[in-house]
């Protein structure tokens, strides 16, 4: 991993790639999204702070367990003056985050074990597909599948 000397304080947006290991790609994009900022040189350049290397650290690790760009967005926007995270400021976020990461997995480990049975389907509209139709909320409503867009007769 490169180094940067500790005299410069401000980053290039590949000097910030290289430290972060993101793609110039996702910084620009982040960037785009509100998640990390830079100031333009005289020439137009980006230049990054030196403490958005954490802030990117925060979002790729944020994004790992799937919290969405928008939900990290709001986390950042509430740290005070759109500081670095600190490893308090993550305990309090991610233990926010807990709750929807738990029903995530419940979800996920509800599809793992119904995958085999919808496999062997293959249509996932049956009016008791565990995956398209839980608990046949479809069927409550009237028979057939409803997983299609209705067409409008003499279409």
């Amino acid at each position: 991993m490169p180094q940067i000397p500790e005299k410069i304080h401000e980053l290039t947006v590949g000097q910030l790639s290289a430290r972060s290991g993101a793609a110039v790609s996702a910084l620009h994009f982040y960037e785009a999204k509100g998640l990390i900022s830079s100031r333009r040189t005289s020439g137009n350049q980006r230049r990054f702070s030196r403490d958005t290397l954490r802030r990117v650290a925060f979002i790729r690790a944020a994004q790992r367990v799937g919290i969405p760009l928008a939900t990290i967005r709001s986390a950042l926007a509430e740290l005070p003056e759109e500081r670095t995270p600190t490893r308090e400021d993550w305990a309090r976020l991610s233990q926010a985050w807990r709750s929807e990461l738990d029903e995530r997995i419940t979800q996920l480990n509800r599809l793992r074990d119904h995958l085999t049975d919808c496999i062997g389907c293959g249509c996932l509209s049956l009016d008791t597909c565990v995956l398209s139709n839980p608990d046949d909320a479809f069927g409550e409503r009237r028979a057939g599948s409803r997983l299609m867009t209705e067409r409008p007769p003499g279409e």
